[in-house]
């Protein structure tokens, strides 16, 4: 099992004993109530015991259910000393910035300053660490990065500083499987759709802690929609390819390159107005910026913006 996936598990076990009950923990976490129990009844069946007791309320972890969380909290702090550590060693020559970004995030928007700013310091070093944004957030204030490079940062802590440029859209993908879905048509027109009508489909969604789910979660919230969410990934080229294959619809950033497939799936424009993102790079805002910081927050204005219109 991975670490992500395991914090998965670990969150949705927090809000199970928060609720004591499955329908309303699924709906807290806007998953479905027969996905919840079917993880919770796979990680059970894989260790061959129960870990929470339903037989009375309120629900409490089993003797080996303690076990369990125990070992996947662990995982925390041990992934928290391993950065340390390898951070120690690989700043003994302060010589070193260590960016925390998304994966995917960092696929797109990387290639556009890094190079610029490395050409200025060739001997520093990029210490790059792909991870959920809740976990470069922390690791942040924890004095464990020197910056953060994500997306929405009106979302951010208050106690970091965030420069940022844009506003960018999104898009829905939306397969044949979709009743939304119009026969060969590329690209359904900006504004001819409800947005609730697009979260009213069955969603193939990223995971809790991506900056994309904070908003989607938000606009489910608002619009008191209670989703059909088939699956979560912690890779957003997994929900798109699975979105395609006609498993449901997804919604995707910009920076992700979608080709039109008309056939297959529709690619919807929302409105900016409705859902859209900036692209930022955060610091502690106790951190005082060298020269070399300062050039590295300019490489990402000047490098990023022109080549992401």
């Amino acid at each position: 099992m991975s670490k992500l996936q395991s914090q998965d598990i670990l969150y949705y076990i927090d809000t199970l004993l928060k609720y004591s009950n499955y329908s309303k923990a699924a709906k807290a976490l806007y998953i479905s109530q027969p996905y919840l129990t079917k993880v919770i009844k796979k990680v059970e069946s894989e260790l061959n015991c129960e870990l929470i007791t339903r037989n009375k309320l309120p629900y409490r972890l089993t003797e080996q259910g303690k076990i369990y969380y125990q070992y996947l909290t662990s995982m925390e702090n041990n992934y928290a000393k391993l950065i340390r550590e390898i951070t120690y060693v690989s700043d003994m020559d302060n010589q070193v910035l260590r960016i925390g970004i998304l994966p995917s995030l960092g696929s797109y928007l990387t290639p556009l300053f890094l190079p610029e700013f490395l050409a200025l310091h060739p001997t520093y070093k990029i210490n790059l660490l792909e991870d959920l944004p809740e976990k470069n957030e922390k690791l942040l204030q924890n004095n464990e990065l020197d910056f953060w490079i994500g997306q929405n940062s009106g979302s951010i802590s208050p106690n970091l500083n965030a420069v940022s440029w844009g506003k960018h859209s999104y898009s829905a993908i939306i397969p044949r499987c979709c009743e939304l879905y119009q026969q060969d048509v590329a690209i359904i027109p900006e504004g001819s759709l409800d947005i609730r009508e697009i979260l009213g489909q069955r969603l193939i969604l990223t995971s809790k802690g991506s900056a994309i789910r904070k908003q989607i979660d938000q606009l489910l919230s608002v619009y008191k929609i209670q989703p059909n969410i088939l699956l979560e990934s912690n890779d957003i080229y997994t929900v798109l390819k699975l979105a395609k294959r006609n498993l449901g619809l997804t919604i995707i950033p910009e920076s992700i390159h979608i080709k039109e497939c008309p056939p297959e799936y529709n690619i919807y424009p929302i409105p900016m107005d409705k859902m859209s993102l900036d692209y930022f790079i955060a610091y502690q805002s106790e951190r005082t910026l060298t020269s070399v910081d300062h050039d590295l927050i300019n490489a990402f204005l000047n490098h990023g913006q022109p080549c992401a219109k």
